[in-house]
């Protein structure tokens, strides 16, 4: 079967910011912030409903069912 060599990624179905998504491209929270372009300094992340800091994004493993939120921190008054 074509793609199931040892390099190939899990496929897996996890929520972002409540859309469905099929992810394989990323294994971790930093990776999938870094799939999504988005800024590491302007966001905050939710897996699971746990707040996480910023250290824990390149060791928090992605699952099947997972429910990531990224909320932009928006500076002014």
């Amino acid at each position: 079967m074509e793609g199931l060599g040892s390099g190939a990624l899990p496929h897996m179905k996890i929520a972002v910011n409540g859309e469905s998504v099929h992810m394989h491209e990323a294994q971790t929270i930093a990776e999938l912030i870094e799939r999504y372009e988005l800024p590491p300094r302007s966001i905050l992340v939710e897996h699971n409903g746990l707040a996480l800091h910023r250290h824990e994004w390149p060791n928090r493993a992605l699952a099947e069912g997972d429910r990531i939120e990224f909320i932009r921190v928006v500076a002014g008054g």
